[in-house]
């Protein structure tokens, strides 16, 4: 099952010392080539990262990595969400024999420091991507994909440029999506049209208040 793609920070670190982000240092030339142009933010939620893969035939489930162990209440709530012949119904009517990833978070009571916050009595699935064949699908596509399963996807908290980006987390702001007040971990940053690199990789940045309190 192909792993969700890894993202990276905005800028690049000091490593003569602090190994603290240095602010206006992209790591990529293509971000900072696009930094002033319109990005959209989503909230980065603190949890574990899922797969929901479909075949064509059948709907499987995976961490981060095919390794990684899913902890027995989020598994029984993506067996809710996806399982059963009903759900499989729905795959097929959405994307037939196409195979499919959708990607998101496990979040809750008992995932990670402080999960109690999002959910205080329990656990859930938000998406956050779609692979279809080989193309993340626009935001429009993801909410209907999300709406045809019944789930939560994660909330667009702003749009701007990167520096105003940057300027939102600064302002150190709460989670859109707990029950309980606690700071957003941060959040990610996509042009408002999917791009690629040169290399063919993918166009996507985090921002995570950990790494700019400091500054503020």
């Amino acid at each position: 099952m192909r792993k969700y793609n890894k993202i990276e920070t905005i800028y690049k670190r000091d490593i003569e010392g602090t190994k603290k982000l240095l602010p206006g240092v992209f790591r990529d030339s293509t971000v900072a080539f696009l930094a002033y142009n319109t990005w959209e933010w989503t909230e980065k939620v603190d949890g574990t990262n899922i797969r929901i893969c479909w075949d064509g035939h059948k709907v499987t489930f995976g961490g981060r990595t095919d390794n990684a162990q899913i902890p027995a209440p989020l598994m029984n709530r993506l067996n809710e969400l996806f399982g059963g012949s009903v759900n499989e119904e729905v795959f097929e009517q959405c994307f037939g024999e196409a195979e499919v990833i959708l990607f998101g978070e496990g979040y809750g009571a008992g995932i990670q420091k402080g999960g109690g916050d999002y959910i205080s009595n329990g656990v859930d699935f938000i998406l956050f991507d779609v692979l279809w064949g080989e193309n993340f699908q626009p935001r429009y596509m993801v909410e209907a994909i999300a709406k045809s399963f019944d789930v939560k996807v994660v909330p667009i908290v702003g749009t701007g440029n990167l520096e105003q980006a940057v300027n939102f987390v600064m302002s150190h702001p709460n989670s859109q999506i707990a029950e309980k007040p606690r700071e957003m971990e941060g959040i990610v940053c996509r042009p408002a049209v999917e791009l690629r690199n040169r290399n063919g990789e993918r166009i996507i940045v985090k921002i995570k208040w950990e790494d700019f309190k400091h500054l503020t």
